[in-house]
């Protein structure tokens, strides 16, 4: 059974920090929902871009206990280093499309016949992600191909087998991805020379461990928890959870960084986990690791 301390933890970890209502951080948050989803912004957007621009003005620290913020009142707890796990979103996070979408899908579709303008692709994808998936409660359930024939063929109108061979396969190359961050190799690194584990927290097909690879970035993590492996999507607490059980850490000892409020923030937190949002709590890998108690 919780302690009394365990569960003031618990309660303020989950209401009382950067991002929460009862932070002065910025409530827009925006959505990434899969891969080829991704896409619809180029490289230069914040999302795709490097590292998100820091903001002009810091958030107030939380006022919790007598500690200044919400980083003091974590180490009055546990000490210099909050938390004993880092899990980290994929897509929109981590890593990001190198081009939108609607432009791989008409400049790879040519030659089988496609022949909407990106805008119309890009529309048309909007309308079909957004109708419910029948066949299963997981879009990605093993390698999602059956829910990805479907999003293709809506979009584009195309039904050709080959060119959807041709786009699933090449989301799986490094050509269609890039990291989101170019010091994350290194910020990884020295938390786990800490101490500190890190996982990816991903809705994703069973294409993501291949991505990684291309990306050669496998080897960065401890571990790596799938929705189409774990059988279940973020904001599931399940997802969150079972990357806690492959670290081997107690919920309350993780922090999960995502660009999403309600997948990665909401069911960070419906878990147990601490949790910061991407772009608006959190601009960087560094920024993160510094906030942990970790020094480069």
């Amino acid at each position: 059974m919780a302690t009394t301390g365990t569960k003031l933890c618990r309660f303020i970890t989950r209401t009382l920090r950067p991002g929460s209502s009862s932070s002065t951080s910025n409530l827009n948050g925006y959505m990434w929902s899969h891969l080829f989803y991704h896409s619809f912004s180029s490289p230069s957007s914040a999302a795709a871009g490097a590292v998100a621009v820091a903001p002009q003005i810091e958030p107030m620290g939380l006022q919790v206990l007598g500690v200044k913020d919400y980083e003091d009142y974590r180490r009055s707890l546990y000490g210099q280093i909050t938390h004993k796990a880092l899990l980290v979103d994929a897509v929109g996070t981590l890593l990001a499309p190198s081009q939108p979408m609607a432009q791989i899908y008409r400049e790879m579709g040519k030659k089988y016949g496609v022949e909407f303008s990106e805008a119309e692709i890009l529309s048309r994808y909007r309308r079909a992600y957004a109708q419910p998936w029948g066949r299963s409660r997981l879009r990605y359930v093993n390698d999602g191909r059956p829910f990805w024939q479907y999003i293709v063929t809506s979009s584009t109108g195309c039904s050709d087998s080959q060119y959807f061979e041709d786009l699933y396969n090449y989301y799986t190359t490094d050509k269609a991805w890039h990291l989101c961050d170019p010091e994350a190799e290194k910020v990884f690194k020295a938390l786990r020379k800490a101490g500190v584990k890190v996982a990816v927290v991903s809705n994703f097909d069973t294409r993501l461990r291949p991505v990684l690879r291309a990306l050669n970035c496998e080897h960065w993590f401890d571990a790596v928890a799938v929705s189409a492996e774990v059988g279940a999507e973020k904001p599931s607490p399940t997802i969150f959870l079972k990357a806690c059980e492959l670290l081997e850490v107690q919920p309350e000892d993780a922090l999960h960084v995502g660009d999403d409020r309600r997948n990665d923030i909401w069911g960070a937190r419906d878990a147990g986990c601490d949790a910061w949002l991407w772009g608006t709590d959190v601009y960087s890998f560094k920024e993160v690791t510094q906030r942990i108690g970790v020094q480069m």
